[in-house]
């Protein structure tokens, strides 16, 4: 879209502002209506630098604009020199068709006095006024805490307000009511060369303001008239943010603190936790009450580092109540939709009183609002400094970790003074070394719930998988350990390393034990849900899948068999989740884990050397009901 720029001298100093509707502007410095500037500040001069330019550049102007003394002498020559140097670079990336027609189109700079403003201006009456600032209003508070393109506002007051007349008249009354930002949807860099001089190196691209991502791709825009538009790629799915799309993003209120000081026997005797989970949740409880610290890294951070099948849900249960008893707002970001399905059931149980809205891609509620937010972190995306506390689920899962977008989303969504709370049974090395080193505070929780240890895996060794397909037989050590796992009643998760071996190992597998019911799926299978469903059910007792199950799925009395354990798609992290699946159930504890492999890697070495650490961590603490050596 197209902007107007323009700069007002206050009693103070020089302004600049940006307005998609300049007669709301000038009512604002000259009217007299209720909720307007004050009188002394009514402007001795209005300059309008454009009239009609692309919002990223007129956004580049606004941006550096800084108040110089000597500007209460310039004319129009003057200010006519000073806006077309700060959009000489983004003129000239134009073709070169394009970049004569722009230098026309950009001297339009006008400088007028009271009388010259007043000569062309009808006030607006104040029954008109005030029904503005009764939208105004509406638009602000349909906003807090959000960051939408223009699409997005639209659709939300369709939603909200059953329609969307006169929105950009509101909005452009909420920003110079300081209670809006407008802005474009990339972040333009400093510019690059001067004009006339020849680049050197690669140039510096364009950020998209709702994602972080560099923006390189170019495109001819019928918005905004430039022949050379950018646009971000990474969030395209989400509507195109471009250089000239207007983003804006309505402020939330500071930040709450938790009003716990982190008693564990209070979330024992409330929440029902175990001695283990109560100890951690009471220093995240600790964490909360906290003061903010101001850091130009963000929101403090704390870890809770829980081991598989421990309760992290249960556990985050007192959080959220010490945030919502302190008038705080709450969001809880899962990676994937399956987990914030299975979720908002229970966040709805334990917090009957409170509005559970949950967000995933085609969520029917994207434009409700409530105190506790579940979403998947593609959500985040659209909002702005929202919560006050954000926890974030799995951090080491994909599509969250190693996702720079997502991590600038999630950042994005906490306020400046709020807090983060992570929860993970592996997290991501970094934020190992940092809690190691004790520049991040956490609590280890050593301990499932049942209070017995974890299963430590086994080895199995046996040849690969491939050299199985190719000889059309199955290793004999692992066709036994398998017959006694399903003849003790246990459900087999059977994991491989690629979807491809899945089809064909079935069909081994079902050769070596023809009477036991078996399935396989994958990522890709449309019957996934209903295969996993059947596997709870027992109706299906062995189930060959890959890391796709590695979390998020809990089935009673399960063994683990990781085939080709030795892979390079098998990590530390993945090999923890997919042992974690066996010996969740307090009817069946010991349940196995087996790393059948050919050879033994040092994956397989962390993995285990982890779980025994747990697990001594857990005994030391008196967690375990059973003595662990």
């Amino acid at each position: 879209m197209q902007m107007i720029v323009y700069a007002v001298r206050t009693t103070d100093a020089w302004r600049c502002y940006l307005s998609l509707d300049m007669q709301v502007d000038l009512q604002w410095w000259y009217g007299d209506g209720e909720g307007q500037r004050e009188i002394s500040d009514r402007p001795h001069r209005m300059v309008i630098l454009a009239s009609s330019i692309p919002l990223g550049w007129a956004a580049v102007i606004r941006d550096t604009f800084r108040p110089l003394q000597e500007m209460d002498q310039w004319g129009g020559d003057e200010w006519q020199g000073y806006v077309d140097k700060k959009i000489a670079s983004y003129i000239s990336e134009e073709p070169e068709r394009n970049q004569a027609r722009w230098r026309t189109v950009t001297q339009d700079v006008r400088v007028l006095d009271e009388r010259a403003v007043l000569s062309g201006w009808t006030p607006r009456g104040s029954e008109e006024w005030k029904a503005l600032m009764r939208q105004a209003e509406q638009l602000i508070c349909a906003i807090e805490g959000r960051a939408l393109l223009a699409g997005e506002i639209e659709a939300l007051l369709t939603e909200a307000a059953g329609g969307t007349g006169g929105w950009r008249s509101a909005a452009q009354l909420g920003v110079l009511l300081g209670r809006l930002r407008m802005e474009a949807g990339l972040a333009q860099p400093a510019p690059r060369v001067p004009p006339g001089r020849l680049r050197r190196g690669r140039a510096m691209a364009p950020r998209c303001r709702r994602c972080g991502s560099e923006a390189r791709s170019r495109t001819a825009c019928a918005a905004c008239g430039s022949a050379a538009c950018a646009y971000c790629e990474a969030c395209l799915a989400m509507g195109r943010s471009r250089a000239c799309t207007l983003l804006l993003h309505g402020a939330a209120g500071p930040a709450v603190r938790g009003t716990a000081g982190g008693s564990p026997t209070a979330a024992l005797g409330r929440w029902g936790l175990s001695a283990a989970q109560s100890a951690a949740a009471g220093a995240a409880l600790r964490f909360l009450a906290e003061p903010p610290v101001g850091s130009s890294a963000g929101p403090a951070r704390f870890l809770i580092w829980a081991v598989t099948g421990a309760g992290k849900t249960e556990m985050i249960f007192p959080l959220l109540q010490a945030v919502l008893d302190a008038g705080g707002r709450v969001l809880v970001a899962a990676p994937r939709r399956d987990v914030v399905l299975e979720l908002a059931p229970r966040l709805s149980k334990a917090f009957p009183d409170e509005q559970v809205i949950t967000l995933y891609g085609g969520s029917p509620e994207r434009w409700k609002r409530g105190s506790i937010t579940l979403a998947t972190t593609h959500q985040l995306l659209r909002f702005r400094e929202a919560f006050d506390l954000v926890v974030i689920d799995e951090i080491d899962a994909f599509p969250y970790h190693n996702d720079p977008m997502l991590a600038y989303a999630a950042r994005n969504a906490c306020k400046k003074e709020g807090k983060y709370i992570y929860l993970s049974a592996t997290p991501p090395a970094p934020l190992q070394r940092e809690a190691a080193r004790g520049r991040l505070p956490h609590a280890k929780v050593p301990a499932r719930f049942h209070g017995h240890p974890l299963p430590v895996p086994r080895k199995l060794k046996i040849f690969p998988v491939h050299r199985c397909l190719q000889q059309r037989r199955l290793p004999l050590p692992l066709v036994r350990s398998l017959r006694a796992s399903l003849s003790r009643g246990a459900q087999v998760f059977l994991f491989v390393s690629r979807i491809r071996h899945i089809a064909p190992f079935l069909e081994l597998l079902q050769q070596s034990m023809p009477d036991m019911p078996m399935e396989g799926t994958s990522s890709v299978d449309p019957a996934r849900a209903d295969k996993v469903m059947a596997f709870r059910q027992r109706e299906i007792r062995l189930l060959v899948t890959t890391t796709i199950l590695e979390r998020g799925v809990t089935v009673p009395k399960s063994d683990v068999y990781i085939v080709d354990a030795n892979s390079d798609l098998f990590d530390e992290a993945a090999l923890i989740q997919m042992a974690g699946r066996a010996g969740r159930s307090k009817d069946d504890p010991a349940g196995r884990v087996v790393f059948a492999a050919p050879q033994w890697t040092r994956s397989q070495s962390l993995a285990v050397r982890q779980i025994k650490q747990m697990n001594r961590i857990a005994g030391k603490g008196g967690y375990l009901r059973i003595e662990f050596r």
